[in-house]
């Protein structure tokens, strides 16, 4: 699910490059949202044992 987030940041990257304001913060918009959700998974999975340890 990484992969969405980095999707959406290289198109609000591009959009906001090409001066597309409103479709720049609406990706990334997502993409800051979809990376806090993947780390607050990531500390839940550390926090119950299921992580790399």
């Amino acid at each position: 699910m990484l992969y969405w987030t980095v999707i959406f940041l290289v198109i609000a990257l591009i959009a906001g490059v090409l001066g597309f304001g409103g479709v720049a913060s609406a990706a990334s918009g997502i993409a800051k949202f979809l990376f806090v959700l993947f780390i607050l998974l990531f500390l839940a999975s550390l926090v119950l044992g299921q992580g790399w340890i």
